[in-house]
């Protein structure tokens, strides 16, 4: 069965979608089959790839006009892709019975066809998060290395909690990783150390460090790997996913 794996972080600008789109390119080019579901109504991860007019996307699934229905972007990697209508979803499904488990039922019939789904959540923690965090088995969180982004910690570990007590018991917080890093920034390092304390062995070791070829790669539709694969971004997101293959798999 497919491994699950939310990535959430209600504070913007953290590298959230970057993450999920070059964790999910290098999983893929490890030879993984990997699904990437674009649930944030600003379709970032969606545009990311270039997919800017599709046919099928999230939002209609969630309204129950189709199945989930994929899109290949590459070898080895589809998306579900997103559209800035979903942003009426969670008024549209909160009379729903049982909304919190749409997403669910849309992706155990495909969850299968693949080693890994990773579910790009939205900057709040509304009902989109929480079906997502309903689905899956894992949370990852990416943090910037400010201490703002800690503080911003709390509610995110709360709604966790609540998921977890009363619609997913399997779902944990598996994986923390640092992005936007400068080793030469003693803050940085003072909120490394900070984070290392607070969740242990659930941080990875690789940081994502701050690198202009991942705020270029999106405009040309590309990952990190195929727009420049020589660079520290694509350095880093592989070891990363290296990183992540051994936990999963050993």
């Amino acid at each position: 069965m497919g491994k699950v794996i939310a990535c959430s972080n209600h504070k913007g600008g953290v590298g959230k979608t970057t993450s999920v789109v070059n964790v999910g390119a290098g999983l893929a080019r490890l030879g993984r089959k990997v699904l990437l579901v674009d649930m944030d109504p600003q379709a970032n991860l969606t545009q990311s790839f270039g997919v800017n007019k599709p046919e099928y996307t999230i939002y209609e699934a969630l309204k129950g006009e189709h199945e989930l229905m994929p899109i290949e972007v590459n070898d080895n990697l589809d998306i579900i892709a997103s559209t800035l209508d979903l942003s009426g979803a969670e008024m549209e499904l909160s009379s729903e019975a049982g909304r919190e488990y749409i997403f669910t039922e849309l992706l155990d019939p495909i969850r299968d066809n693949y080693d890994y789904v990773l579910i790009d959540c939205p900057p709040s923690l509304g009902l989109l998060t929480i079906n997502a965090l309903t689905a899956a088995d894992e949370l990852y969180i990416p943090l910037q290395p400010h201490y703002l982004a800690i503080k911003g910690l709390t509610k995110i570990i709360e709604v966790k909690d609540k998921v977890r007590k009363r619609l997913n018991r399997k779902l944990e917080i598996t994986g923390v990783f640092v992005t936007q890093y400068d080793k030469r920034k003693i803050l940085h390092r003072d909120v490394v150390d900070t984070i290392n304390t607070y969740f242990q062995d659930k941080v990875f070791d690789t940081k994502i460090r701050d690198n202009i070829a991942l705020a270029e790669a999106p405009s040309m539709g590309m990952d990190i790997f195929r727009y420049n694969e020589k660079s520290y971004g694509a350095e880093d997101y592989l070891k990363l996913c290296k990183e992540i293959l051994v936990r999963q798999e050993g």
